[in-house]
């Protein structure tokens, strides 16, 4: 009967070590559309499409921008500092494991040792001095009779994975930023290439205006006029070439280099605007590492409320301990000497004055919190494809004018410098002529560069070709972490 007992107490406490205390876990429920609003013939929305997670930007056949993206996962500080926190939450999870183990530990002391003479109690014919040498070791164990280990956990995997998740939200978002610098720094290649020309046209324009001033058929202020063009489009020039070198030089810090050694060659070699596939909101879900990221939160909180419910029940821990103890060293490893003790430890709290109460409220609340931001996090990315599909819409549209606004107005200028040799008009229909057609070129590359940078961000605002796919196990690596070193100083 006595072993049948045993037995059954073993069983019990088993089964009820595997219980967990946590709420079932469900994913929140957000509203998902069925189709995106904005679908236009260029984009394509095939599911089987999948953008390439290691190199989405070779998209544009930019191999300067490969470069310069290869560079930044390999050296972007901001990027290493988001890889060593992930590092920091595996850690963690096994620092909470630890705990599904028995702690053992030993420990030896010797000392030599005068008692007080006017001690109470002290015996007659105890000694004054004697010498006390101990070695012992003991070992604990916390059965985790309602699941607090194990919720622990989870909600460590849990954040570890969110974590993770984390890690390729900020490599995208740093991957998308350089991306759109490097766009905007051909866009100012290209106003630097428009602008020297026009200033190159203008001072022809001037020298004209100068030539037929100087045979008295115009006036000083036609001259007047063309010098000011002149300037006005030499100080946009210089303007410009400012804006492109701050730009390089934000390059220069993403991919971790000294701004004052690096360059990049100007081109004017327009970048393909390629088609991006977009599929359907649902699948947005798994595809967003910042919605994955929430999602793993909501479940962390859920566990935390396993974790807060087990201060209500007893917990149980099992000790064991025994050494030897003498004051004579050579009769330290005799059997007179040994001591042990073992036996459980079942505590509880009986009073605490609602503390349990209020963390199992608090917990309670962090879930609902967390549920709240992965719900907004989820209507938030489906708000941003749609900003971007607009956008890539309707500056598309846009750009099309705008080309024939410019085609126009080049003609406006040939049509103008003729009659102005004819003595038909004045210089300043020129003028007007010639500012107008600078504008709508220049509006022309800035559209353009704009609708590349909507489709750079509707890349990231779809995942960058990231799935949650890679979060099945806390435990294995990031593919960012091959390209990144050990530690901070290392590469």
């Amino acid at each position: 009967m006595a072993k049948l007992a045993t037995f059954a107490l073993l069983a019990g406490t088993a089964a009820l070590s595997a219980c967990s205390l946590a709420p079932r876990y469900t994913v929140p429920e957000v509203p998902v559309a069925q189709a995106y609003r904005t679908q236009e013939p260029w984009t394509a929305a095939s599911p089987a499409d999948r953008l390439d997670r290691a190199g989405w930007w070779k998209l544009y056949g930019e191999p300067q921008l490969d470069d310069l993206e290869q560079r930044l996962i390999a050296n972007n500080h901001d990027l290493r500092a988001a890889y060593f926190h992930y590092v920091q939450s595996q850690a963690f999870v096994k620092q909470v494991s630890s705990q599904l183990y028995p702690q053992v530990s030993t420990a030896g002391n010797a000392q030599r040792a005068r008692e007080s003479d006017t001690r109470p109690l002290r015996g007659a014919t105890a000694p004054t001095d004697y010498n006390s040498v101990t070695l012992g070791a003991e070992v604990d164990y916390e059965v985790d009779l309602w699941g607090r280990v194990r919720d622990s956990i989870a909600a460590g995997k849990d954040e570890s994975e969110a974590t993770k998740a984390d890690l390729a939200s900020t490599q995208l978002s740093l991957e998308v930023e350089l991306a759109r610098s490097y766009l905007d720094l051909r866009s100012f290649d290209q106003q630097i290439h428009l602008l020297e020309g026009t200033a190159q046209a203008y001072q022809k324009a001037l020298d004209l205006t100068r030539t037929l001033h100087d045979g008295g058929v115009t006036s000083g202020l036609d001259v007047a006029r063309a010098k000011t063009q002149l300037s006005s489009a030499q100080s946009d020039l210089t303007q410009v070439e400012a804006k492109r070198a701050l730009v390089e030089h934000a390059i220069a810090a993403l991919v971790g280099a000294p701004a004052s050694d690096f360059r990049i060659a100007p081109s004017v070699d327009p970048v393909a605007l390629p088609a991006i596939p977009v599929g359907v909101p649902s699948a947005l879900l798994q595809r967003r590492p910042d919605v994955a990221a929430a999602e793993r939160r909501v479940a962390e909180a859920n566990a935390e409320i396993g974790v807060a419910r087990t201060a209500y029940f007893p917990s149980l821990t099992l000790s064991a301990q025994g050494g030897v103890q003498s004051s004579v060293y050579a009769d330290l490893l005799s059997a007179p000497s040994s001591f042990w003790a073992i036996g459980p430890t079942l505590a509880v709290y009986l009073f605490d004055g609602g503390k349990r109460r209020a963390q199992v409220e608090s917990a309670k609340a962090a879930k609902s919190e967390a549920a709240e931001r992965y719900r907004s996090v989820v209507l938030a990315s489906f708000k941003q494809v749609e900003d971007d599909l607009t956008l890539l819409t309707e500056l598309g549209t846009a750009t099309a004018q705008q080309q024939d606004a410019a085609s126009a107005a080049d003609l406006s200028v040939n049509l103008a410098l003729s009659r102005y040799r004819r003595g038909a008009v004045s210089y300043l229909d020129v003028v007007e002529a010639q500012s107008a057609a600078l504008e709508s070129e220049r509006s022309v590359i800035e559209i353009r560069t704009q609708q590349l940078d909507a489709n750079v961000d509707l890349i990231r605002a779809l995942g960058g070709g990231w799935t949650d796919d890679t979060l099945n196990s806390a435990r294995a690596p990031d593919p960012v972490s091959k390209t990144l070193p050990d530690t901070p100083g290392a590469g």
